[in-house]
Order: structure tokens, then C-alpha cells, then sequence
């Protein structure tokens, strides 16, 4: 069962600090390709953007595990085989509440996994695979620049650092 936002370690921080003061958000996103080469989109329950599944790690957890909880809170999908490809660390957004956070973000390709697509969760209200030219909107800004660097990634074989 997923936390709620009050629950999770974000947000007992976000709550003891207040709205104000950046903070760090430490997470992973996890990018799924099926096999015709169609991108798995979420859209947001919170904000009704399409977004890559993605959230922020919880105490004790690795970012591989968390991506692979994320993929499977979001989408119903468990990612049995991941590959990390890009690693964000100097990135500063305000999010639609209000709250500042400097993001530090591992991005995995999601090479494998199984069960069944779920539309609707707890975190999303929509979900399905889409092709790279047709990506709904409105979509999140995260979206051009995470399938730049997972391209980027996969001719040269490096970890994309930013």
C-alpha cells in the first residue's frame, strides 16, 4: 500500500520546515519503452499533466527501488530489469503548491517487467504507451529532455550527468 503524501519522507519534512525553504527531493524516474518503441505516460492525478512515472525515494530505500516502486504505485507494473542512463543533481524547481525543491534524480530505462497496465491508481487518474511523435498533452516539461538524454545514453553507452 502506498503512503500518502503526509506519510511519505518528503512530506514529514516538507511539514516540519514549511512551504517556504527549498529542500532536497531525492528520487528516481522510471522511463518504460514497449516493444513498438511507445513511450508509458502517466497522467497526474494531482495536476493532470502527462508525466513519466517518478517519485521521491522513502528512508532505506535505493533509487533503484524506488523507481521500481514508483513504476509499480503508478502504473501497476513491476520493473524486474532497470538501467540507470542519466543522474540529475543541479536542478531547482517550484512545484504547483508553492514548495521549492532541488532535485536529485536517477533515471532508469525499465528494460523489463511484468503484469498488467493499470489506467488508474491512487497516483494517476490515466495511463498508457504512446508513440514518441503522438505524446499527449499537456505533458510534463521533464519529458523532451529525459528521452534527449536517454538517447544521448544509449549511442555512447555513458551515464548522462547533469
Amino acid at each position: 500500500m502506498a503512503l500518502t503524501w503526509a506519510e511519505s519522507y518528503l512530506g514529514r519534512v516538507r511539514a516540519s520546515i514549511g512551504d517556504t525553504d527549498t529542500i532536497l527531493f531525492v528520487g528516481a524516474r522510471g522511463v518504460v519503452i514497449d516493444g513498438q518503441g511507445r513511450l508509458l505516460l502517466i497522467q497526474r492525478s494531482d495536476n493532470l499533466r502527462w508525466a513519466i512515472p517518478a517519485g521521491a525515494m522513502e528512508l532505506g530505500e535505493s533509487m533503484e527501488e524506488c523507481a521500481i516502486r514508483e513504476v509499480w504505485e503508478e502504473t501497476g507494473l513491476r520493473a524486474t530489469e532497470l538501467t540507470p542512463f542519466a543522474f540529475y543533481s543541479a536542478y531547482t524547481y517550484t512545484n504547483d503548491y508553492g514548495h521549492t525543491y532541488q532535485q536529485i534524480l536517477m533515471n532508469f530505462r525499465i528494460d523489463r517487467w511484468e503484469g498488467e497496465l493499470l489506467r488508474q491508481t491512487e497516483e494517476s487518474v490515466d495511463a498508457g504507451f504512446f508513440p514518441l511523435d503522438a505524446l499527449p498533452g499537456p505533458k510534463s516539461f521533464v519529458i523532451d529532455e529525459t528521452l534527449k538524454d536517454l538517447a544521448a545514453y544509449e549511442a555512447t553507452g555513458r551515464l548522462v550527468l547533469k
